[in-house]
Formats: C-alpha cells, structure tokens, sequence
C-alpha cells in the first residue's frame, strides 16, 4: 500500500483521538447547545459523504450517456439495492447488539450484563464500522482504476470523516468523564472506539480484488450503512429537546463543508 493509502486509512482514527481529548481540557459535562451542535455538523458531513462519494459514483458506475430510459432504470438497480442492504445490515446489528443510544441511558438490543461503559463503547462501534467500510471501498475504488473515483476523492472522503469523528470522540468521552470515569479512561474508551474504521477499511481493501464486480453495491452498501446511523443515532437525539435549531445549523455547515470538499478535491 502506497505511504497515500496508509495516511488515507488512518485519518478518520486520528480523528476520533482528537475529539477523545477534549476531555483533558474540558472541566464540566459537555454542554447541551454544543452536543447539538457536533450531533448535526456529523450528521451533515456523513449525508454528505454518502450522496457525493458513494451514491452518485455508484450510479455513474453502471450508467452510460446515451442510454434509452429503460435502461437507466435498471442502471440505478444497483445502487437503490446496495443502499437497502446496508440499512438493513446495520438494523441486524442494532437489534442484536446490546448498547445505549447516545445521549441516553437506555439499553437497545438483546438483553445483556454489560456495563453502561461497554455498552457505550459497542453503540460507537456501531456507528464506526460503515465509516471505515466507506473509507475502504472509495480507496479500493481509487486504487483499482476501473471506477470514476479519484485518490484525491478517496482522501476528501476520509478527511470528511475524520472531521466529523471530532465531535463524535467528543460525544462519547466527555459523558463517560461525567459519569465518574477518569479523564485517560475516558479518553482510551473513546479512542480505541475509532480502531473499528481502518481495520474495517483495511478488511475491504484487502478484499478489493474480489469485490471488484460488487463495486457499485459496496459504495451504495457503505451510503446505507452511513445514512442509518444517521437517522436512527444522530438526528434524533440532536433534534430531542430545547436548542434543535442549532443541531440544524450544525447539518446545513457539515453537509457544505463536506460537499466542497469532495467537489474540489474530486
């Protein structure tokens, strides 16, 4: 793997270990306008991500200019059939996996032993997994030549998801600070919870040769996964209670940024 594809890989880690930190320089519990403000901007940075880097490459993959109306329905097959199996996917995972929702304290899945610090620490992984799978299929994508994804696109895909794992590593070590666990376990929680990403990324890649033919479904798979997350995790719970209106300033700034980013650097 090429020095490109190694930083690619481990940015969005990167990411969630300097959100993790800022509970060495944050004394009290996250406030509730700020914690709407990170729910949205990720939420709008992973929609964003979805459409630009895996939805629209994914249909451009299997479409042509010139074809007739007919077979441009059937073009889009694979990617409207891709997007339904990874929300479906990660509905399994969400019903059979014990974890708490962020910001709550209330268990979701089968019924488990498990800490509230565990099961915290699964709902992450949770989240992380579609995101180094997307980070992994853009790349084998990008590497493999044969796809309209750019390396400079695979890498604005992995710095939007590192930028939105911030907030996320924030999300996730400042509320077990607050339930009485110490500042470097908090943050070694929160890190490791981010390892999911390039080990699933790396899994992907290293399947790529197989996955070639599936290429459309992986990319419109990972969007599915992404866009679950989202409406199942984030918007609710940025949207819950007072200050909402931050959480929709916070999507409509993350989903920008996100769109330029792939937009310029694609």
């Amino acid at each position: 793997m090429t020095t490109t594809l190694i930083i690619g890989l481990l940015i969005p880690l990167l990411g969630t270990i300097l959100g993790s930190a800022f509970v060495f320089f944050m004394k009290d519990e996250m406030s509730p306008r700020l914690q709407k403000s990170l729910l949205g901007f990720a939420s709008g940075v992973m929609v964003a991500a979805s459409v630009w880097s895996l939805l629209i490459p994914a249909m451009e993959m299997t479409s042509i200019d010139n074809m007739d109306n007919e077979a441009k329905v059937w073009a889009v097959f694979p990617a409207a059939i891709g997007f339904l199996l990874g929300m479906g996917f990660l509905l399994l995972i969400d019903e059979l996996t014990p974890h708490l929702h962020i910001g709550t304290d209330k268990p979701e899945g089968m019924r488990s032993h498990l800490s509230k610090t565990a099961m915290l620490a699964l709902a992450v992984t949770i989240h992380n997994l579609p995101e180094g799978m997307a980070v992994g299929v853009v790349f084998a994508g990008a590497e493999s030549g044969i796809s309209n994804i750019s390396l400079a696109s695979a890498v604005a895909v992995s710095l939007g998801i590192a930028i939105q794992n911030i907030p996320e590593g924030a999300i996730i070590s400042m509320p077990m600070r607050a339930a009485g666990n110490s500042r470097w376990k908090s943050f070694l929680i929160g890190s490791l919870s981010g390892a999911v990403e390039p080990v699933g990324a790396v899994a992907v890649m290293l399947l790529a040769s197989l996955l070639m033919p599936v290429l459309p479904y992986m990319l419109a798979f990972a969007a599915g996964a992404m866009f679950y997350v989202v409406v199942e995790e984030l918007i609710p719970e940025a949207s819950n209670g007072q200050h909402s209106n931050l959480s929709t300033i916070g999507f409509a700034i993350g989903f920008v940024l996100m769109m330029v980013l792939d937009v310029v650097m694609g």
